[in-house]
């Protein structure tokens, strides 16, 4: 009972109002009944695509152009009672018409995607190119680093010269105290 009252005294105000209940920001809100239809635009992007793909081959152009043969003989020899098109061709006019009306939004669209998908790639080829050139500059700056470094190193033919400088060295003195011996013996 007491837990019972709590809760509803949780729930009015110290003016006894009752307060609607809190949402909870921890969980998503449940979804709203549109008036509009929802679409997925990739779904669309991709389908236009394909339609644009299909508007660029020849087989497009190979039914195209049967089609209108087919229309145009039809309606110049066939019965008046069974052509479609009464008056010369203003009926294939406006399919071509509607046609053309829907291609062309349609091939827009897709050269839209395929210039978002070529500024992403272009987008990812500067900066590969940017650590490439930063990883080639870094290298060449170890080179240019091990070269000075080689250039202090001690090779063989230098140490062989010094060496041999230096029994050169002790020779002369050799001599020089040799003779100086010598020269006190007598």
């Amino acid at each position: 009972m007491a837990g019972e009252e709590r809760a509803k005294a949780a729930s009015t105000g110290s003016s006894g109002l009752v307060r609607p209940p809190r949402t909870r920001i921890d969980q998503p809100k449940s979804p709203r009944r549109r008036l509009i239809p929802e679409y997925d635009p990739e779904a669309f992007g991709r389908f236009s695509e394909r339609i644009a793909r299909f508007l660029g081959t020849g087989r497009f152009i190979v039914w195209m152009t049967l089609i209108i043969i087919v229309w145009v003989v039809w309606n110049i020899w066939a019965p008046k009672e069974l052509r479609w098109d009464e008056y010369p061709f203003i009926f294939l006019t406006l399919m071509l018409s509607l046609q053309a009306s829907y291609a062309a939004p349609l091939i827009l669209l897709a050269q839209n995607r395929q210039d978002d998908r070529d500024r992403v790639t272009h987008e990812q080829d500067r900066k590969q190119n940017e650590r490439s050139i930063a990883d080639t500059e870094y290298l060449s700056r170890e080179i240019a680093a091990l070269r000075m470094g080689l250039g202090e190193v001690a090779t063989r033919d230098w140490i062989r010269s010094e060496l041999q400088d230096m029994v050169r060295d002790m020779e002369d003195r050799q001599i020089l105290l040799t003779s100086e011996s010598d020269e006190g013996d007598r």
